[in-house]
């Protein structure tokens, strides 16, 4: 069996495994799988409307996986992609009510805005992690709490008008497309996934096609070997989270600038960064893994709200089931052992 092949059913297997210990965890709860499972198909796809639900949910989860993965790829853990992405989200909001322009000037610089709030905020545990060898776990699972409150804080002071309200950015930074609502009977569908689906490809470009990709990736493998052929060690760990935050930034700019359209108080984290996680480490680390394991998690997390409604699966299920394709992914050496002892035997 092809190491190629390999990565591909790992992930599949995985998926599957989560899938059919999901339907076990129903039966027992005394739930239907197969009702439950057909309702949560019905309501990602059932009609138009959850069609544009479902879509839209995937595009912050792609450019959170590509966060994740960027850092992975080049030997780093961004756990911090969740307050990248807070950031993210108020920055372009803010320049998007602050500023009365051009759409076609005032839109990519709200957007811009939100990628470079992100990366500065991945540019902190980078520095950190390059100058001090501070760990960027501990520092951006610190930092994630800081962008809650401090977005909290800019929210009501900052953006909101006089009744303590917050105000929709107006349509020249706004994602917001008539086409795309009116093609999906009015769902909240926009024209971020088209801005994801170019950040895939421009990932992949950077990782895997330029010199600066090589380096970044050479530093992740081995540190000391990369220092040795004379690259920059700690220039590139602080470019790596940088880029990474700027990714989960575009993230945030999605949110606020398309999904909702203005800047709200957080009662706690949008879960979307943390999910981003699970998005890359099934995904593979790898572009194309990281859309369609983003397309996955969007199909759960929308299709879940209606499997209460059909079918009586209350959607803390949906949350087991994820958690389950977590698990198996990461105990992806199981599968891959299993897998070898397979071929092995076949020979």
């Amino acid at each position: 069996m092809s190491s190629r092949l390999q990565a591909i059913l790992v992930p599949v297997i995985s998926v599957l495994l989560g899938l059919i210990a999901g339907a076990i965890v129903m039966l027992v709860s005394g739930f239907n799988p197969i009702e439950g499972y057909g309702a949560l198909l019905r309501g990602a796809f059932g009609d138009t409307f959850y069609i544009g639900e479902t879509i839209r949910q995937i595009t912050p989860y792609i450019f959170a996986g590509l966060a994740v993965a960027f850092a992975f790829r080049t030997g780093l853990f961004n756990i911090g992609v969740e307050g990248q992405l807070l950031v993210g989200w108020i920055a372009s909001v803010w320049v998007g009510l602050a500023f009365d322009l051009p759409k076609f000037i005032h839109l990519p610089m709200a957007v811009l805005a939100g990628a470079a709030a992100g990366a500065i905020w991945g540019f902190v545990p980078g520095f950190l992690k390059a100058r001090l060898r501070v760990h960027e776990v501990i520092v951006t699972i610190m930092m994630n709490y800081i962008a809650l409150h401090l977005v909290n804080y800019l929210v009501r002071y900052v953006i909101s008008d006089e009744q303590n309200t917050t105000v929709a950015v107006p349509p020249s930074a706004s994602l917001k497309s008539p086409f795309l609502e009116n093609l999906t009977d009015f769902s909240t569908l926009h024209n971020g996934i088209f801005l994801a689906l170019a950040a895939a490809i421009i990932f992949w470009v950077v990782l895997e096609k330029t010199t600066t990709g090589f380096e970044l990736r050479s530093v992740g493998f081995n540190q000391h070997a990369s220092e040795y052929a004379g690259m920059n060690v700690n220039r590139n760990i602080v470019l790596s989270m940088v880029i990474s935050g700027a990714f989960a930034g575009l993230g945030g700019a999605m949110e606020g600038l398309g999904t909702f359209g203005y800047g709200f108080i957080h009662g706690a984290f949008s879960g979307v960064g943390f999910d981003g996680i699970a998005v890359a480490l099934l995904g593979g680390n790898v572009a194309i893994g990281v859309i369609l394991a983003a397309a996955l998690f969007g199909t759960l997390k929308v299709g879940a709200l209606n499997m209460p409604i059909e079918s009586g699966v209350p959607t803390e299920l949906v949350e087991i089931v994820i958690a389950l394709i977590i698990f198996f992914v990461a105990s992806s050496y199981i599968i891959r052992y299993l897998l070898n002892r397979y071929k092995k035997g076949a020979k």
